[in-house]
C-alpha cells in the first residue's frame, strides 16, 4: 500500500522520458497497443525502443513501429493538444543469448542485410545467459559466445551502440567486451536490465556502457541491484543510468497485484514514471534533475540528439 500511495505521488509532475527498452511489440499488446500508447505519452514517454530477440520477429517489431508512429502523426494535426500523442518507436534488431538454439547462421546474415537496407537504431540485445544449466553446456554457450562477437562485429561494422543482455555471465561477457574491438566510449551500449553486482556494475560502465535499471530497483527487497547502481553512481555519477521497462516483464513492484496473471501484472510503457521515482528516491536525486539526465544518458548511449522539452 506505502508503495502505491508514493508512487501516485511520484506521477504528479510528469517528465519527458524515454523507454530505452522494450518488447512492445508481444501479442500480449495487440488488444490495446494503441491505448497504451497513449497513455504511455500521458505519463511522459516520448521515445520507446522496440528490441529484437528471434529473427522471425523482426518483420513483426517494424509492423509495429510503423503504427505507433503513424498514430503520432495524425495526431500530430489535431487542433487539441490534450489529443495529440507524439511517441516515437525505434528499432534494435539482434539474436538474443536465450534463445541460441533457435538460432541459425543464417539469421546473422540476415540480421546484417536488414542492418544494411534499414538501419535500425542499435544491435539487441545480444550477450550470454547462463540462466538454466541447459544453456551452460558447453556446446551451446559456445554457440552463444560466437554469435555475441558475431554481433558486436556487426555493431562496429555498422558505426551502431548495442543493447546488452547478461544473465549470470558477467565475468564471461566482460571478457569478449574487453578483447572486443566494439567499443562503447564511441559506439555507445547499454547493459539492458542490469543484474550483476557492484565490481560488475562498475566495470560495464569503465567500458563505456549505461546501466539499464527496470522495475525491479522499485523492490526495497532487490538489495544486491539496489547497492550496485549506488555504487556505480558513487563512481562515476548519474550519467551511467538510464531506465526502461522491459514491457511486458519487470513490472514495477506498486503496479503488480494478488492476482498474477499475465492480463493483471502486464508491465507497460507508461509505468516507467515509476522507475525513474524509485531511482530518485534511491538516490536522493529530485526527479526533475534526474529525469533531465537519463534523457541525456540515453541520448548518449544510443547516439542520437533528440531534443528535451517539458
Amino acid at each position: 500500500m506505502a508503495e502505491r500511495i508514493y508512487a501516485r505521488e511520484a506521477l504528479k509532475n510528469i517528465y519527458p522520458l524515454i523507454d530505452t527498452h522494450t518488447h512492445f511489440d508481444a501479442p500480449v499488446f495487440d488488444t490495446d497497443r494503441r491505448q497504451q500508447v497513449e497513455q504511455a505519452y500521458s505519463q511522459g514517454v516520448c521515445h520507446l525502443v522496440l528490441v529484437g530477440y528471434l529473427y522471425h520477429y523482426f518483420d513483426r517489431m517494424y509492423d509495429t513501429q510503423d503504427s505507433i508512429n503513424e498514430l503520432s502523426q495524425s495526431s500530430a494535426t489535431k487542433a487539441n493538444n490534450q489529443d495529440k500523442c507524439n511517441v516515437t518507436a525505434h528499432i534494435a534488431l539482434g539474436l538474443h543469448p536465450f534463445y541460441i538454439e533457435q538460432h541459425t547462421d543464417d539469421h546473422l546474415t540476415q540480421l546484417e542485410q536488414m542492418v544494411i537496407e534499414r538501419r535500425p537504431l542499435a544491435i539487441g540485445e545480444i550477450g550470454l545467459d547462463t540462466f538454466t544449466d541447459a544453456m551452460k553446456q558447453p556446446d551451446v554457450f559456445a554457440k552463444q559466445k560466437r554469435f555475441f562477437a558475431a554481433q558486436l562485429d556487426i555493431a562496429v561494422a555498422h558505426r551502431l551502440p548495442v543493447m546488452l543482455h547478461i544473465r549470470k555471465a558477467h565475468a564471461e561477457a566482460l571478457a569478449i567486451l574487453k578483447a572486443h574491438k566494439y567499443d562503447a566510449h564511441k559506439l555507445g551500449g547499454i547493459a539492458h536490465s542490469f543484474s550483476g553486482g557492484e565490481q560488475e556494475a562498475k566495470a560495464f560502465v569503465k567500458l563505456g556502457f549505461k546501466l539499464g535499471v527496470t522495475g525491479q530497483i522499485t523492490n526495497p527487497n532487490a538489495k544486491k541491484l539496489r547497492r550496485a547502481i549506488q555504487v556505480a553512481v558513487e563512481s562515476h555519477g548519474i550519467e551511467c543510468l538510464v531506465i526502461e521497462t522491459d514491457c511486458p516483464d519487470m513490472t514495477p513492484i506498486m503496479c503488480q497485484t494478488a492476482d498474477d496473471t499475465d492480463s493483471h501484472n502486464r508491465n507497460v510503457p507508461a509505468n516507467l514514471p515509476w522507475v525513474l521515482a524509485s531511482l530518485s528516491e534511491l538516490l536522493e536525486i529530485p526527479h526533475d534533475k534526474l529525469a533531465k539526465q537519463l534523457w541525456q544518458n540515453s541520448c548518449d548511449a544510443l547516439k542520437v540528439d533528440w531534443a528535451y522539452s517539458v
